[in-house]
């Protein structure tokens, strides 16, 4: 398979080791680092740890894969990302600038949420017990769901397409970091109890509300305000997802079809780990041991080696890698379904090659989403392509209590790692026969932004 030379795509750029180790070392990757602890911890509390606390007092696994849905808010945030991206917050915006703005009022929008969960009291024979959790679900995932149009306007905002990867890693190092914060959080639960891990995730989003004063604010992100409901509708809706259209073609539905389906397997059976652990006897503090000391540096190496490989290979490689390495290590979920008794060492090994994949897996898909934004409408066109995947994973994902119930344990997640196999045949079409931007290169323009 002969590729033409050209960014992201093949190593003749004669991008080195040690210049690609070179792009972590800037200051504005800090920033980028506290924005993705603040986008990552949201969402674990809601997706992962919430799912243990619910199976633990009895709630069954069909209802907590419906609960599921309610973070269908990072699917739709496409809707309301055009606002993100244009309006004005009157007072803020004109001290924090357009994107710090947005970044400060979602985030005390998830302090809000986990406030109000942590005053829930859930059980299967009280109705309306599981009223507060999701009231504090829907104010958490909007929130969280507003956090990342803005973070990712941020990051696209604050520096050239070939420092997205770097960008991209570390992203997913703070977001890493928000995992092992959200593990942690299990033996606080273990030690005290749900409530009051919530209050604890509360206060440290509180942190990152602050740290956001310290950002700067990338030049260029306060546009000009659309006059009119017609200049408007033409300014944030139209003239993003048409620009996206016109660049990409005919190539827009296998691009979107590689999008949607990519990593279809991480979503479907992830929703089913802490069930899992629960009923194989592992307690919160086994899983929150692991998941938070060891879980993730796995993840944080292969965000690292996700970043290296885009840089120095490209962006279609690094997706085939991390696409076979995401069926095996999704695959290892059926071989720990398979043991007998809560042995920490399975529990290790399993977590830790499936982090490992997700830490290379994401980088590249992250890049690669982001290589077909453009400037002019980052919020919107990245809102949009990352709202596609999300909105068809959320919805699978909702059914993956039926599908456990149905076929068992081990069944379920051999199936969920076979999902990847169709987004690898997709994968191998773009690449041989895509257009240059179907493939992920853009033009690179020369220039030098500072923003922290």
């Amino acid at each position: 398979m002969k590729l033409s030379a050209a960014k992201f795509n093949t190593p003749s750029d004669q991008n080195t080791w040690s210049e690609a180790l070179r792009s972590y070392a800037q200051p504005k990757m800090l920033a980028m680092l506290a924005l993705g602890f603040g986008s990552g911890l949201p969402f674990m509390m809601f997706i992962s740890k919430l799912s243990r606390w619910l199976s633990e007092v009895g709630i069954d696994k069909s209802t907590i894969g419906f609960f599921y849905w309610i973070g269908l808010a990072y699917a739709l945030k496409f809707a309301w990302a055009p606002v993100v991206d244009r309006a004005k917050i009157p007072g803020l915006t004109r001290l924090l600038g357009q994107r710090r703005s947005w970044m400060l009022i979602a985030v005390i929008g998830t302090v809000i949420g986990m406030v109000v969960i942590s005053g829930a009291n859930p059980s299967p024979d009280m109705a309306g017990s599981l009223t507060p959790i999701i009231i504090g679900c829907f104010i958490l995932t909007y929130s969280g769901a507003t956090l990342d149009v803005a973070v990712d306007a941020w990051r696209i905002e604050s520096g050239t397409n070939e420092e997205q990867a770097t960008f991209a890693a570390v992203y997913q190092l703070g977001y890493r970091f928000a995992i092992m914060a959200a593990g942690y959080s299990m033996v606080l639960a273990d030690v005290a109890s749900w409530q009051v891990t919530y209050l604890a995730t509360a206060g440290m989003m509180g942190a990152i509300a602050l740290i956001i004063f310290f950002v700067k604010e990338p030049p260029g992100s306060n546009r000009r305000a659309a006059i009119g409901w017609q200049d408007s509708l033409r300014a944030n809706v139209i003239e993003p997802f048409w620009d996206l259209f016109k660049r990409l073609g005919k190539w827009l539905i296998p691009v979107f079809g590689l999008i949607i389906i990519y990593r279809l397997s991480d979503f479907t059976m992830g929703v089913m780990t802490q069930p899992l652990y629960e009923e194989l006897g592992y307690t919160k503090t086994q899983v929150g041991l692991v998941q938070g000391t060891f879980g993730p540096w796995p993840m944080i190496a292969g965000s690292i080696i996700g970043g290296l490989v885009v840089v120095r290979y490209g962006l279609m490689k690094a997706l085939f890698l991390g696409a076979i390495i995401m069926i095996v290590t999704n695959g290892a979920f059926a071989w720990l379904a398979l043991q007998t008794g809560a042995v920490t060492w399975k529990l290790l090994v399993t977590i830790f090659f499936d982090n490992l994949a997700v830490g290379i897996v994401g980088t590249g898909f992250i890049a690669y989403m982001s290589s077909l934004a453009s400037r002019e409408y980052a919020a919107t066109q990245y809102a949009l392509m990352t709202s596609a995947w999300a909105l068809f994973n959320k919805v699978a994902a909702g059914f993956s209590g039926v599908l456990y119930d149905a076929v068992g344990s081990f069944s379920f997640f051999l199936i969920t790692a076979l999902f990847g196999v169709p987004a690898i045949l997709l994968l191998l079409y773009i690449w041989r026969f895509g257009t240059p931007l179907a493939r992920g290169i853009t033009p690179v323009p020369n220039a030098n932004i500072e923003t922290f």
